[in-house]
């Protein structure tokens, strides 16, 4: 089986979520399938253990559950960015569009040093709207986003272009077609 083959047979397809015509990428059945999880974890441990980012930043609430393992193997701090007012602290605060309306997320100031190299990891990058408010987020704090990264991309809506010129890496791309 090939790196992607077993992601991709993990990976639960749920059509018209949450609304018809959507195809529903859901990442939650690699949680309960312990070989393609270790197997996400074991590929983000194999990608970034040279690449030596500071911190790891993941977005709430599935980028928390690939992020936490992949800081506690790489030795580094994991940086949580959450919906707005769900952390006690002093934060930084950023905005972003959905499709109907707008979202606003946050990160500790106490969490985010200046000059320190993040990697920003969220389960799935569709638009990019939530890591390009995470980088934003990071940049408020003096910190930079060394790369983007998700388990799934969904490359026909241009996240690539949307998040230039900071690298954004997948370990599997789907179609939502």
């Amino acid at each position: 089986m090939n790196k992607d083959e077993i992601l991709d047979k993990a990976i639960r397809r749920v059509p018209d979520f949450p609304k018809p015509g959507i195809l529903f990428f859901d990442v939650t059945s690699i949680l309960t399938n312990p070989p393609a999880f270790k197997h996400t974890i074991d590929r983000m441990v194999e990608i970034y253990s040279a690449k030596k980012p500071d911190a790891i930043a993941a977005v709430e609430s599935r980028g928390f559950l690939f992020g936490a393992p992949l800081a506690e193997k790489l030795g580094i701090p994991l940086v949580l960015i959450r919906k707005k007012g769900k952390l006690p602290g002093e934060v930084y605060s950023a905005s972003y569009a959905l499709e109907y309306g707008e979202a606003t997320i946050e990160a500790h100031k106490a969490d985010i040093e200046k000059g320190k190299s993040y990697l920003v990891i969220d389960d799935l990058i569709a638009t990019g709207g939530t890591l390009n408010a995470s980088k934003n987020l990071i940049e408020q704090g003096g910190g930079k986003v060394l790369e983007f990264f998700g388990v799934i991309g969904i490359p026909e809506l241009n996240y690539e272009k949307a998040l230039s010129p900071v690298p954004v890496t997948t370990l599997i791309d789907l179609s939502e077609k």
